[in-house]
């Protein structure tokens, strides 16, 4: 991939560069643990070395990265412990930013998360109904429910502290088969909601929603260790 062919989201090349690498990483084109090689990636991205690590260093940031000095960078990689504990988190404050978004949100906000929602049915039906990949950021519906709360506090959890890890493991476990075309049903129950001003439906259907992937995650890994165990 040539420079020219970078997205022009990021005003520098560096933050291009890492906007790229982050996709790439969220995607799962690079797993969790391996090693991010700088010379490869430059020649893939068309820069120098300069960039390409203050994009890494970006990432890192993000807790997308671990840099450990002499052995360099690597994808982020959490324990199941550490996994489970974020959706934990995460289905709580979910569930209620649904809750304040049936309270807070406008009428216009409602009715473009659901043209939203008819974009992401038209790319689950581009996949033939594989994936389920949301662009960050506005795009995202996690995030413009979040936003939409109206609380800052739940909002700089959900879109800037663990949101990029997020992402990384939420669409590693939207691959399942039966997955996509379940969330987005899920997705549109909840602006249902929202669109009544049902606070308390909202927040048990996204609270749900959560712990379903939650879940998801524990049974992956449970099979894992048995396979491994055989």
């Amino acid at each position: 991939m040539s420079a020219a062919a970078l997205p022009s989201a990021s005003p520098t090349l560096a933050g291009r560069v890492r906007d790229l690498l982050q996709a790439a990483i969220v995607r799962g084109e690079y797993a969790p643990g391996s090693k991010l090689k700088e010379p490869e990636l430059a020649r893939q991205y068309g820069t120098s070395r300069g960039p390409l690590r203050e994009a890494i260093r970006g990432l890192e940031a993000r807790r997308l990265v671990e840099i450990t000095p002499h052995s360099g960078a690597r994808v982020a990689r959490l324990s199941v412990a550490e996994l489970l504990d974020i959706y934990e988190t995460r289905e709580v404050l979910e569930g209620m930013a649904c809750r304040l978004a049936a309270e807070r949100m406008t009428q216009s906000s409602i009715d473009a998360l659901k043209v939203l929602l008819d974009s992401h049915e038209a790319h689950i039906a581009a996949s033939e109904g594989r994936a389920y990949f949301q662009r960050e950021g506005d795009d995202d519906f996690h995030f413009r429910i979040a936003k939409a709360s109206g609380n800052g506090i739940v909002a700089k959890l959900l879109c800037d502290d663990l949101y990029h890890l997020m992402r990384m493991y939420r669409y590693k476990f939207s691959l399942r088969p039966d997955r996509p075309k379940a969330a987005l049903n899920e997705h549109r129950r909840i602006i249902d909601a929202i669109a009544e001003r049902d606070g308390e439906l909202a927040e048990i259907l996204m609270r749900r929603h959560v712990r379903g992937v939650r879940n998801s995650i524990e049974q992956h890994f449970g099979e894992h260790e048995k396979g491994e165990a055989k």
